[in-house]
């Protein structure tokens, strides 16, 4: 290998770690997926990956004595599962010798500026559109459901404001549960039949971090500890700054006007919820910035993965759940991954985002500090760690009972 091609690989792989990393990629999967590219490039190597670290050691393997180093500080990733996706489609070119490593890096740094796939209305109506179908999941009348559409709307403007100042980043989390408790308390007034913790639970949703604690727990199963102790201590941190926001919101409202007895109204049928869970699918395709053509299999994985976890309470117990959920929708996602030939991240993370607890463990850490929790969920400190548990517990014996071919 001549020192011009070991350095457009070497180019190549440095670029690509930091792209995935972007997109959200945990760090089990990215490292994996790094090394084996590496050596269908013919190179040796190993990667570190944390939430704010890519570590990458190259070497050729006839001169091993002769390593590049690169410690690269990037930022903890979004989920872009559009990009992720064009991205490993980029990588199974590069793979079959369809295009060129030059090639692939100039098509690597358009996908990384490529602009938002969709418009700005279109985020505005996926956050209010999830946090609706997250109350009509949850809630007991339609107001909440309302009420919680424009809390969505609010958060997200909220988010537009506050990207115009580069130092906002370690305030977004309490500001936006600031602005949708502020939002909410006021609401009450002209509706007090809804519940105000509900609907700053379903407006902050998008923001509290059920995901991020399943993926942290995965790295930590995967023996990543490094990442998983880091992931996990921020998913804590913003589950903290999520409630302190949401506290100070509240104990505004109350300072400037007096917050009248709520009048406990049900009239959400429980059949809604087969509506709701399509919905919240389809806005999360907005929200993870997912392509079109992966809405269809993306909107079975939610259904198999509520289906799964009804399935699976009903007659192995509700602890058992989440288990078989997980179970479900990681078989079928590898499925996917198998025949489409496409990282199965793609789709699984609609089906976990449905079973992970996230908003059980933000009233559990209400209900510890308050002493009462605003929905009435016995043992939910227990029953949450049991969820998380669970999920971890189907996933890992999904990928044992039938493993993805790819690794990303």
């Amino acid at each position: 290998m001549d020192r011009k091609t070991y350095r457009q690989r070497r180019d190549f792989l440095v670029a690509l770690g930091q792209a995935l990393h972007k997109f959200g990629t945990p760090a089990f999967r990215l490292e994996s997926h790094m090394l084996n590219v590496c050596h269908t490039l013919g190179l040796e190597g190993y990667f570190i990956v944390s939430p704010t670290l890519l570590t990458v050691v190259l070497w050729i393997p006839e001169i091993s004595s002769k390593r590049h180093n690169y410690h690269i500080r990037v930022k903890p990733g979004d989920l872009d599962l559009g990009s992720l996706a064009k991205t490993d489609q980029l990588v199974d070119d590069v793979v079959s010798e369809t295009i060129s490593v030059a090639e692939a890096s100039v098509q690597l740094k358009e996908i990384l500026s490529a602009p938002a796939p969709y418009s700005l209305a279109t985020t505005y109506f996926a956050f209010g559109l999830t946090s609706a179908a997250f109350a009509m999941l949850i809630g007991f009348n339609w107001a909440e459901v309302w009420i919680s559409f424009l809390a969505g709307i609010v958060v997200f403007s909220m988010i537009c404001l506050l990207e115009r100042f580069s130092s906002s980043n370690e305030a977004l989390d309490p500001l936006v549960a600031l602005a949708a408790a502020l939002f909410s308390g006021m609401a009450s007034y002209w509706f007090p039949q809804i519940n105000v913790h509900l609907v700053v639970l379903s407006g902050i949703i998008v923001f509290i971090p059920g995901l991020s604690i399943t993926l942290a727990l995965k790295d930590l199963a995967a023996r990543h500890l490094i990442s998983g102790t880091s992931r996990l201590m921020d998913s804590l941190l913003c589950l903290c700054k999520l409630y302190f926001g949401s506290a100070l919101g509240n104990a505004l409202v109350k300072l400037f006007w007096e917050q009248p007895a709520t009048v406990p109204i049900s009239d959400i049928p429980a059949w809604m919820d087969w509506i709701a869970i399509p919905l919240l699918s389809l806005s999360l395709v907005i929200v993870f910035k997912n392509r079109l053509r992966d809405i269809p299999w993306s909107l079975l994985c939610c259904f198999i993965a509520f289906g799964g976890a009804r399935f699976g309470a009903e007659y192995l117990g509700e602890g058992m759940g989440p288990f078989v959920g997980a179970l479900f929708v990681g078989i079928y996602s590898n499925i996917w991954s198998r025949i489409t030939n496409k990282s199965s991240l793609i789709i699984l993370l609609h089906g976990v985002v449905l079973l992970v607890p996230g908003s059980k463990a933000y009233i559990g850490l209400d209900s510890a500090i308050n002493g009462v929790a605003f929905i009435d969920l016995p043992q939910i400190g227990v029953h949450t760690f049991m969820m998380f548990m669970s999920i971890l517990a189907g996933l890992i014996f999904a990928r044992l009972l039938f493993p993805a071919r790819k690794l990303l």
